[in-house]
Protein backbone atom coordinates (compact mmCIF):
# COMPACT_ATOMS: atom_id res chain seq x y z
CA UNK A 1 0.00 0.00 0.00
CA UNK A 2 1.36 3.79 -0.96
CA UNK A 3 2.13 5.36 2.03
CA UNK A 4 0.76 8.58 2.44
CA UNK A 5 1.28 12.56 3.91
CA UNK A 6 -1.96 14.45 4.80
CA UNK A 7 -1.37 18.27 4.68
CA UNK A 8 -4.61 19.34 6.99
CA UNK A 9 -6.34 22.68 6.11
CA UNK A 10 -3.00 24.44 4.85
CA UNK A 11 -3.65 28.41 5.05
CA UNK A 12 -0.55 28.40 2.40
CA UNK A 13 0.45 25.81 -0.14
CA UNK A 14 4.10 24.75 0.47
CA UNK A 15 5.25 23.06 -3.07
CA UNK A 16 8.55 22.18 -2.14
CA UNK A 17 6.89 19.67 0.55
CA UNK A 18 4.75 18.35 -1.37
CA UNK A 19 7.06 17.72 -4.48
CA UNK A 20 9.67 16.35 -1.82
CA UNK A 21 7.45 13.91 -0.65
CA UNK A 22 5.84 13.07 -3.69
CA UNK A 23 9.73 11.92 -5.15
CA UNK A 24 9.95 9.13 -2.09
CA UNK A 25 6.80 7.80 -3.43
CA UNK A 26 4.22 8.76 -1.41
CA UNK A 27 0.53 10.00 -1.78
CA UNK A 28 0.11 13.69 -0.86
CA UNK A 29 -3.50 14.48 0.23
CA UNK A 30 -4.48 18.30 0.79
CA UNK A 31 -7.36 18.02 2.63
CA UNK A 32 -9.92 20.70 3.95
CA UNK A 33 -12.41 19.81 6.80
CA UNK A 34 -14.33 22.73 6.33
CA UNK A 35 -14.56 26.00 3.79
CA UNK A 36 -10.50 26.88 5.12
CA UNK A 37 -9.65 27.02 1.23
CA UNK A 38 -10.08 30.25 -0.91
CA UNK A 39 -9.61 30.48 -4.53
CA UNK A 40 -6.22 31.44 -4.29
CA UNK A 41 -5.40 28.16 -2.70
CA UNK A 42 -7.66 26.09 -4.80
CA UNK A 43 -5.89 28.06 -8.25
CA UNK A 44 -2.47 26.78 -7.01
CA UNK A 45 -3.84 23.57 -5.93
CA UNK A 46 -5.29 23.34 -9.81
CA UNK A 47 -1.31 23.86 -11.11
CA UNK A 48 0.14 21.18 -8.83
CA UNK A 49 -3.01 18.91 -9.96
CA UNK A 50 -1.82 19.36 -13.80
CA UNK A 51 2.28 18.53 -13.17
CA UNK A 52 1.57 15.60 -10.94
CA UNK A 53 -0.17 12.29 -11.27
CA UNK A 54 -2.77 10.74 -9.44
CA UNK A 55 -0.69 10.54 -6.35
CA UNK A 56 -1.47 13.96 -5.87
CA UNK A 57 -4.83 13.98 -4.16
CA UNK A 58 -7.68 16.74 -3.02
CA UNK A 59 -9.57 15.91 -0.34
CA UNK A 60 -12.86 17.24 1.18
CA UNK A 61 -14.46 15.70 4.17
CA UNK A 62 -16.38 16.71 7.22
CA UNK A 63 -17.96 20.18 7.17
CA UNK A 64 -19.84 19.13 9.88
CA UNK A 65 -23.44 20.91 10.82
CA UNK A 66 -23.32 22.08 6.81
CA UNK A 67 -23.41 21.09 3.69
CA UNK A 68 -20.30 20.53 1.04
CA UNK A 69 -20.77 22.63 -2.26
CA UNK A 70 -19.23 20.53 -4.99
CA UNK A 71 -19.27 23.17 -7.23
CA UNK A 72 -15.99 24.39 -5.41
CA UNK A 73 -14.59 21.46 -7.60
CA UNK A 74 -15.30 23.42 -10.65
CA UNK A 75 -11.70 25.44 -8.99
CA UNK A 76 -9.36 22.50 -9.45
CA UNK A 77 -10.55 21.20 -13.38
CA UNK A 78 -7.11 19.53 -13.77
CA UNK A 79 -7.94 16.91 -10.55
CA UNK A 80 -6.66 13.62 -10.95
CA UNK A 81 -7.61 12.09 -7.67
CA UNK A 82 -10.37 13.27 -5.35
CA UNK A 83 -12.25 12.47 -2.20
CA UNK A 84 -15.41 13.60 -1.57
CA UNK A 85 -16.02 11.54 1.52
CA UNK A 86 -16.69 11.20 5.58
CA UNK A 87 -19.71 13.87 4.48
CA UNK A 88 -23.27 14.11 5.88
CA UNK A 89 -25.05 16.43 2.73
CA UNK A 90 -23.24 17.61 -0.44
CA UNK A 91 -24.65 19.89 -2.63
CA UNK A 92 -23.98 20.33 -6.87
CA UNK A 93 -22.83 17.08 -6.55
CA UNK A 94 -23.03 16.84 -10.44
CA UNK A 95 -19.96 19.77 -10.47
CA UNK A 96 -18.06 16.57 -9.59
CA UNK A 97 -19.45 14.51 -12.84
CA UNK A 98 -17.74 17.41 -15.25
CA UNK A 99 -13.85 16.65 -14.08
CA UNK A 100 -12.65 14.90 -17.29
CA UNK A 101 -9.32 14.09 -15.65
CA UNK A 102 -10.43 12.04 -12.99
CA UNK A 103 -8.45 9.05 -12.43
CA UNK A 104 -9.58 8.29 -8.63
CA UNK A 105 -12.47 8.49 -6.83
CA UNK A 106 -14.01 8.06 -3.39
CA UNK A 107 -17.10 9.06 -2.98
CA UNK A 108 -18.66 9.38 0.47
CA UNK A 109 -21.61 11.28 0.90
CA UNK A 110 -24.18 9.87 3.52
CA UNK A 111 -27.33 12.12 2.33
CA UNK A 112 -26.70 11.22 -1.24
CA UNK A 113 -29.75 11.08 -3.53
CA UNK A 114 -28.21 11.02 -6.53
CA UNK A 115 -28.53 7.50 -6.89
CA UNK A 116 -27.84 6.83 -10.98
CA UNK A 117 -24.34 9.48 -10.48
CA UNK A 118 -22.48 6.68 -11.45
CA UNK A 119 -23.57 7.36 -15.11
CA UNK A 120 -20.74 10.05 -15.41
CA UNK A 121 -19.05 9.26 -18.75
CA UNK A 122 -16.30 11.11 -17.02
CA UNK A 123 -16.12 8.35 -14.39
CA UNK A 124 -16.04 5.58 -17.04
CA UNK A 125 -12.09 6.94 -16.75
CA UNK A 126 -11.59 6.04 -13.33
CA UNK A 127 -8.75 3.35 -12.42
CA UNK A 128 -9.75 3.77 -8.61
CA UNK A 129 -13.04 4.20 -7.22
CA UNK A 130 -14.63 4.21 -3.58
CA UNK A 131 -18.15 3.76 -3.09
CA UNK A 132 -18.94 5.22 0.57
CA UNK A 133 -22.05 3.89 2.87
CA UNK A 134 -24.91 6.03 2.38
CA UNK A 135 -28.69 6.40 3.97
CA UNK A 136 -30.08 4.95 0.82
CA UNK A 137 -29.45 1.67 -0.36
CA UNK A 138 -30.59 2.58 -4.22
CA UNK A 139 -27.61 3.72 -5.85
CA UNK A 140 -27.19 1.61 -9.09
CA UNK A 141 -24.24 -0.30 -9.21
CA UNK A 142 -24.79 -1.21 -13.25
CA UNK A 143 -22.89 1.40 -14.79
CA UNK A 144 -19.87 -0.30 -13.89
CA UNK A 145 -20.00 -2.51 -16.02
CA UNK A 146 -18.58 0.48 -18.17
CA UNK A 147 -15.50 0.93 -15.61
CA UNK A 148 -13.33 -0.89 -18.36
CA UNK A 149 -10.06 0.75 -16.53
CA UNK A 150 -11.20 0.09 -13.03
CA UNK A 151 -8.69 -1.76 -11.24
CA UNK A 152 -9.44 -0.87 -7.47
CA UNK A 153 -12.78 -1.05 -6.39
CA UNK A 154 -14.27 -0.37 -3.09
CA UNK A 155 -18.06 -0.98 -2.41
CA UNK A 156 -19.45 0.05 0.89
CA UNK A 157 -23.15 -0.89 1.70
CA UNK A 158 -24.67 -1.07 -1.84
CA UNK A 159 -26.14 -3.89 -3.95
CA UNK A 160 -28.61 -2.82 -6.45
CA UNK A 161 -27.35 -4.83 -9.15
CA UNK A 162 -23.59 -5.72 -8.18
CA UNK A 163 -23.52 -8.04 -10.16
CA UNK A 164 -22.24 -5.39 -13.10
CA UNK A 165 -19.14 -5.40 -11.24
CA UNK A 166 -18.19 -8.70 -12.90
CA UNK A 167 -18.07 -7.30 -16.58
CA UNK A 168 -15.15 -5.19 -15.17
CA UNK A 169 -12.69 -7.17 -16.49
CA UNK A 170 -9.16 -5.44 -15.37
CA UNK A 171 -10.31 -5.21 -11.89
CA UNK A 172 -7.49 -6.35 -9.58
CA UNK A 173 -8.56 -5.49 -6.38
CA UNK A 174 -11.93 -5.84 -4.99
CA UNK A 175 -13.09 -5.08 -1.16
CA UNK A 176 -16.75 -5.41 -0.18
CA UNK A 177 -18.02 -3.55 3.12
CA UNK A 178 -21.10 -4.21 4.51
CA UNK A 179 -22.44 -6.16 1.63
CA UNK A 180 -25.06 -8.92 2.61
CA UNK A 181 -27.20 -11.33 1.38
CA UNK A 182 -26.63 -11.18 -2.44
CA UNK A 183 -24.46 -13.74 -4.06
CA UNK A 184 -20.49 -13.17 -5.01
CA UNK A 185 -21.35 -15.50 -8.22
CA UNK A 186 -20.26 -12.04 -10.24
CA UNK A 187 -16.87 -12.73 -8.59
CA UNK A 188 -16.06 -15.81 -10.62
CA UNK A 189 -15.89 -13.46 -14.27
CA UNK A 190 -13.19 -11.66 -12.66
CA UNK A 191 -9.96 -13.37 -14.24
CA UNK A 192 -7.81 -10.64 -13.24
CA UNK A 193 -8.92 -10.12 -10.41
CA UNK A 194 -5.69 -10.87 -7.18
CA UNK A 195 -7.14 -9.20 -4.20
CA UNK A 196 -10.38 -10.04 -2.55
CA UNK A 197 -11.36 -8.37 0.79
CA UNK A 198 -15.10 -9.24 2.17
CA UNK A 199 -15.72 -7.23 5.91
CA UNK A 200 -18.39 -7.04 7.99
CA UNK A 201 -22.63 -7.32 6.71
CA UNK A 202 -23.41 -11.10 7.33
CA UNK A 203 -23.07 -14.38 4.89
CA UNK A 204 -22.72 -17.81 6.33
CA UNK A 205 -19.78 -18.78 3.55
CA UNK A 206 -18.24 -17.72 0.01
CA UNK A 207 -19.01 -21.23 -1.74
CA UNK A 208 -20.46 -19.03 -4.44
CA UNK A 209 -16.57 -18.76 -5.33
CA UNK A 210 -15.03 -21.34 -7.48
CA UNK A 211 -11.65 -21.77 -8.82
CA UNK A 212 -9.33 -18.53 -9.64
CA UNK A 213 -6.71 -16.57 -9.20
CA UNK A 214 -6.79 -14.81 -5.93
CA UNK A 215 -3.69 -13.94 -4.31
CA UNK A 216 -4.56 -12.34 -1.34
CA UNK A 217 -8.08 -12.59 0.77
CA UNK A 218 -9.20 -11.40 3.83
CA UNK A 219 -12.47 -11.88 5.68
CA UNK A 220 -13.05 -10.24 8.47
CA UNK A 221 -16.07 -9.64 11.15
CA UNK A 222 -18.39 -11.33 8.82
CA UNK A 223 -21.94 -11.55 10.89
CA UNK A 224 -22.23 -15.96 10.91
CA UNK A 225 -19.66 -17.04 8.90
CA UNK A 226 -18.76 -20.43 9.13
CA UNK A 227 -17.42 -22.27 6.63
CA UNK A 228 -14.44 -22.26 5.00
CA UNK A 229 -14.51 -25.57 3.03
CA UNK A 230 -13.67 -24.16 -0.84
CA UNK A 231 -10.35 -22.67 0.18
CA UNK A 232 -9.46 -25.04 -2.14
CA UNK A 233 -10.49 -22.96 -4.76
CA UNK A 234 -7.91 -20.41 -4.17
CA UNK A 235 -5.17 -22.08 -5.40
CA UNK A 236 -2.97 -19.28 -6.46
CA UNK A 237 -3.61 -18.12 -2.81
CA UNK A 238 -0.24 -16.04 -1.13
CA UNK A 239 -2.00 -14.39 1.67
CA UNK A 240 -5.05 -15.16 4.10
CA UNK A 241 -6.44 -13.14 6.65
CA UNK A 242 -9.35 -14.51 8.87
CA UNK A 243 -10.16 -12.04 11.63
CA UNK A 244 -13.17 -11.62 14.13
CA UNK A 245 -14.80 -14.44 12.61
CA UNK A 246 -16.76 -15.93 15.95
CA UNK A 247 -18.79 -18.93 14.39
CA UNK A 248 -15.77 -19.97 12.54
CA UNK A 249 -15.45 -23.59 13.81
CA UNK A 250 -12.00 -24.99 12.20
CA UNK A 251 -10.15 -24.27 8.78
CA UNK A 252 -8.84 -27.66 7.19
CA UNK A 253 -6.86 -27.37 4.09
CA UNK A 254 -7.64 -30.39 2.48
CA UNK A 255 -5.66 -29.87 -0.83
CA UNK A 256 -2.06 -28.53 -0.97
CA UNK A 257 -2.12 -24.51 -1.70
CA UNK A 258 1.54 -24.54 -3.16
CA UNK A 259 1.62 -20.70 -3.24
CA UNK A 260 0.44 -20.08 0.10
CA UNK A 261 3.16 -17.93 2.31
CA UNK A 262 1.34 -15.81 4.98
CA UNK A 263 -1.68 -16.75 7.15
CA UNK A 264 -2.98 -14.37 10.19
CA UNK A 265 -6.09 -16.10 12.25
CA UNK A 266 -7.41 -12.87 14.85
CA UNK A 267 -9.65 -13.01 17.09
CA UNK A 268 -11.84 -16.16 16.07
CA UNK A 269 -13.14 -17.43 19.55
CA UNK A 270 -14.66 -20.63 18.66
CA UNK A 271 -12.10 -21.99 16.24
CA UNK A 272 -11.05 -24.89 17.52
CA UNK A 273 -9.17 -26.88 14.74
CA UNK A 274 -6.86 -25.96 11.99
CA UNK A 275 -5.40 -28.72 9.77
CA UNK A 276 -3.95 -29.63 6.67
CA UNK A 277 -0.89 -27.05 7.27
CA UNK A 278 1.90 -29.56 6.56
CA UNK A 279 0.15 -29.42 2.82
CA UNK A 280 1.34 -25.50 1.87
CA UNK A 281 4.69 -26.56 1.04
CA UNK A 282 5.71 -22.56 1.50
CA UNK A 283 4.23 -20.96 4.09
CA UNK A 284 6.73 -18.55 5.89
CA UNK A 285 4.81 -16.96 8.55
CA UNK A 286 1.40 -18.38 10.71
CA UNK A 287 0.06 -16.28 13.22
CA UNK A 288 -2.77 -17.46 15.42
CA UNK A 289 -4.15 -14.82 18.17
CA UNK A 290 -7.15 -15.38 20.39
CA UNK A 291 -8.56 -19.07 18.86
CA UNK A 292 -10.30 -22.15 21.20
CA UNK A 293 -7.26 -24.23 19.50
CA UNK A 294 -5.47 -26.32 21.85
CA UNK A 295 -2.06 -25.14 21.12
CA UNK A 296 -0.49 -28.66 22.45
CA UNK A 297 -2.64 -30.66 20.47
CA UNK A 298 -2.02 -27.74 17.39
CA UNK A 299 1.75 -28.31 17.41
CA UNK A 300 1.71 -32.08 17.41
CA UNK A 301 0.83 -32.00 13.71
CA UNK A 302 3.16 -31.85 11.12
CA UNK A 303 4.22 -28.74 9.72
CA UNK A 304 6.23 -27.68 6.59
CA UNK A 305 9.67 -26.75 6.38
CA UNK A 306 9.18 -23.58 4.52
CA UNK A 307 7.89 -22.10 7.64
CA UNK A 308 10.10 -19.79 10.15
CA UNK A 309 7.40 -17.61 11.92
CA UNK A 310 5.29 -19.01 14.32
CA UNK A 311 3.11 -16.93 16.27
CA UNK A 312 0.32 -18.41 18.51
CA UNK A 313 -1.19 -15.51 21.62
CA UNK A 314 -4.09 -16.85 24.04
CA UNK A 315 -3.97 -13.61 25.94
CA UNK A 316 -3.08 -15.05 28.82
CA UNK A 317 0.24 -13.61 29.79
CA UNK A 318 1.96 -16.69 31.57
CA UNK A 319 0.60 -19.07 28.85
CA UNK A 320 1.67 -17.09 26.18
CA UNK A 321 5.06 -16.72 27.52
CA UNK A 322 5.42 -20.22 27.88
CA UNK A 323 4.38 -20.71 24.52
CA UNK A 324 6.59 -18.12 22.31
CA UNK A 325 9.41 -20.25 24.74
CA UNK A 326 8.42 -23.00 23.50
CA UNK A 327 8.28 -22.62 19.51
CA UNK A 328 11.24 -20.52 20.01
CA UNK A 329 13.34 -23.90 21.19
CA UNK A 330 11.94 -25.69 18.04
CA UNK A 331 13.98 -23.19 15.95
CA UNK A 332 10.43 -20.91 15.13
CA UNK A 333 10.30 -16.91 15.64
CA UNK A 334 7.11 -14.88 16.22
CA UNK A 335 7.98 -12.11 13.99
CA UNK A 336 8.44 -9.25 16.20
CA UNK A 337 11.34 -7.56 17.34
CA UNK A 338 13.28 -8.99 20.06
CA UNK A 339 13.21 -7.40 23.42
Amino acid sequence: MQRQERIQDPLSINRRFIEGNLNEGKEVIVQFSGETYNDKILSELNELCLKYDESFSIRFYGFYGTSFDCKCTTKIPNVKSLYVDCLIKAHNIEAITYLKYLKKLSIGIYELTQTEILDAESFQNLNRLVIGNTKSKALNLEYLKKYHNLSHLIIAGHTKNIEAVGDIKRLNTLNLNSISKVSLSFVNHLRNLKSLYIALGGRESIQEINENEIENLGLIWIRGFNDINNIKNFKRLKTLIIEDQIRLPQINFEEPLTQLEDIKIINCKTLNSMTGIEKLSRLHQLRIYKTNIDFDSFIKQPLPSSLKILAFYTTKTKVDKDIKASLKTMGYTDGLTEN
